[in-house]
């Protein structure tokens, strides 16, 4: 670990000047002088005094460095049978005249735009015309339904909406249109404009005033980039944690960009000329940070895959896209992977000679799935760790430094720029070996949240509280004797389902909206191909006399609709009680361990043992 050792321990020991010398790969209009801003703790700033343009660094400065003819992004959708490709130059020239659109319709630095729609280009070129612009957007993934939506709308209160019409499943075509009115219709905040991208396969009815993209383009003037500070807000995005108002993750332009740049090139061992395929969704935060924004910041051709990258992939057409395109790093979940081993369980080597390497993030990786992904693409199979609040790598194999050796069950190294650290409950670093509360000393480097959305107050509460000068990550796990850390899963309500992070709290907010339910309870249980799912458990209110298959069926049509189909909650069962402790607390923890197969003790604070034996063999089942 020499390479790495001596980098990781340099960013911690110096880290304005790492990141200074990080910041020379980015172009910016005004030059950072001052690295970090720590007046205000726990409120950190990096580059506090310069300015640069996101869209620039990822499209022009490649044109006006010659390489306008050079590939930027292709995409690839078997589910409309379409395979576009785009130069950097045609990819800006897109985006400068939506930008245009955007400022017509009276965007302007600052302002929010919230984006609803499917994996297409568009999609790519909207997020970027507001990078352009230095508006802010806020996507949301196609699969939440209108209370979701409306929720993120009231939240960000954006000038305007941008939406397709339809969302396109292998099995079915899912209507945007209705769940966006529906949005609309439930919250208080009214967008000035609404621009939908018709497409074909279920074209949208427009309300007065809405627009179509090709009316919104029509007589609109390419726009040039506007500087905005390095500390102004590139985009929000709003990550499950709890229920109520949504957590708005907030991304800096100059941090997100240095980092990104330096991940690419030292994580991912990925420059110019390379081909990046992140299979995922821009709705979250690896399509954000590793569909669109990184790829191009570092030079490289992203693929933008629209069908079912994550969850029940077709095996011969994953890796057809591999082959077809010459992608040269796999990013995507081990769900995913799993899915295909299921799928197409041979352990021969494939012949795939353009991969690089594998990488791996969004759930635990299962030694099963390491050592089978590493026989049968016989390239390196690496986990990396991180989540939408950092918006790139906490830990992985820096590549791009050193070729570290890595082993199964979910280790990896800490990335340079965190100090992580595992933590006893009193605050003490954990021996080797030892679990614990993982945390990050603060500052958080470049790139991570620096703070929630309108929230500083939220933010504190949030995350920083728990441990005084470190930032909770909510995930638990240990060192090992050399080092590498094993991430073991989450300590709150989030729940990893085919790498999507869930809240059971929101779902439980939703079961618990019936009117025949008293009480419920929503756990994450381990499953061998998403990861883990959630399953619901109602307690009837007295005098209920609707078959309980009934209401069953009711509530597992009503997540749906009010989360979207992407919540997976398919099983929701009735049951006489619920355990609980003597204080009224559901015991939750033990009901999750009892469905995973694991001998839980009866804790001591049990108020009622006989109402947990009763209701063992269903979760046993």
């Amino acid at each position: 670990m020499g390479v790495y050792r001596d980098t990781y321990q340099r960013s911690l020991a110096d880290p304005e000047w790492f990141w200074r010398d990080a910041a020379a790969a980015v172009e910016w209009t005004r030059m950072p002088i001052r690295v970090l801003d720590g007046d205000r703790p726990p409120f950190y700033r990096w580059f506090p005094d310069a300015e640069l343009n996101t869209c620039h660094n990822a499209l022009d400065r490649h044109i006006e460095r010659g390489r306008g003819d050079d590939l930027a992004l292709v995409y690839d959708s078997p589910v409309s049978g379409t395979i576009r490709r785009y130069t950097f130059g045609k990819l800006r020239d897109e985006v400068a005249l939506f930008a245009g659109a955007l400022r017509a319709l009276g965007v302007t630095k600052g302002d929010r735009v919230v984006i609803y729609m499917a994996m297409v280009p568009e999609a790519v070129v909207a997020m970027l015309a507001c990078a352009r612009l230095g508006a802010i957007h806020s996507v949301v993934f196609g699969g939440f339904g209108p209370k979701e939506l409306a929720a993120r709308i009231d939240d960000a209160k954006p000038t305007v909406v941008v939406a397709t019409s339809c969302g396109i499943e292998p099995s079915r075509v899912v209507e945007y249109k209705p769940l966006l009115d529906a949005a609309l219709d439930e919250a208080t905040h009214r967008p000035e404009h609404v621009v939908v991208l018709q497409r074909e396969q279920a074209p949208a009815r427009l309300r007065d005033g809405e627009l179509t993209w090709e009316q919104a383009t029509a007589n609109a003037k390419p726009a040039d980039i506007v500087p905005v500070d390095a500390t102004d807000p590139l985009y929000v995005l709003y990550t499950s944690g709890t229920t109520g108002r949504p957590k708005g993750i907030v991304r800096d332009n100059g941090g997100h960009a240095v980092a990104l740049t330096w991940s690419m090139a030292n994580i991912f061992a990925c420059g110019p000329g390379d081909v990046f395929w992140a299979a995922s969704d821009v709705g979250w935060v690896v399509g954000h940070s590793y569909i669109v924004y990184a790829p191009l910041l570092a030079g490289a051709t992203t693929v933008l895959y629209e069908g079912k990258p994550v969850g029940t992939p077709d095996a011969g057409a994953f890796w057809r896209v591999v082959r077809e395109h010459g992608v040269n790093v796999l990013f995507t979940a081990p769900t995913a992977i799993r899915a295909i081993r299921k799928e197409d369980p041979a352990t021969t080597r494939l012949e795939l000679p353009s991969l690089r390497a594998l990488f791996l993030a969004g759930e635990r990786l299962d030694p099963q799935t390491y050592e089978w992904a590493g026989q049968r693409l016989g390239v390196p199979v690496i986990d990396n760790w991180w989540q939408t609040e950092t918006g790139w790598p906490i830990a992985a194999s820096p590549r791009g430094l050193e070729e570290l050796p890595t082993k199964p069950g979910s280790p990896s190294v800490p990335v340079p720029g965190y100090d992580i650290r595992v933590l006893t409950p009193d605050g003490q670093d954990a021996a080797p070996g030892t679990d614990g509360a993982i945390a990050i000393r603060l500052p958080l480097p470049p790139g991570c949240l620096p703070t929630l959305w309108g929230d500083d107050e939220r933010y504190v509460q949030s995350y920083l509280s728990a441990y005084p000068g470190h930032y909770l990550t909510g995930d638990g796990g240990r060192f090992d004797e050399d080092g590498y850390l094993y991430v073991m899963g989450r300590t709150d309500d989030v729940i990893n389902v085919a790498g999507h992070r869930l809240s059971t709290g929101a779902m439980e907010e939703v079961l618990a909206a019936h009117p025949a339910v008293a009480e419920c309870a929503v756990i994450g249980v381990d499953d061998e191909l998403k990861g883990q799912v959630p399953r619901g458990f109602v307690v009837l209110k007295a005098g209920v006399d609707t078959p309980a298959e009934t209401v069953a069926g009711e509530l597992v049509r009503l997540v749906r609709d009010r989360i979207g189909a992407v919540a997976s909650l398919r099983s929701v069962q009735v049951v006489p009680a619920l355990p609980k402790t003597r204080s009224g607390k559901i015991l939750r923890r033990t009901m999750r361990g009892i469905a995973d197969g694991r001998e839980e003790p009866v804790p001591s604070t049990i108020e009622d043992p006989a109402v947990l034996e009763a209701l063992r063999p269903i979760l046993q089942s």
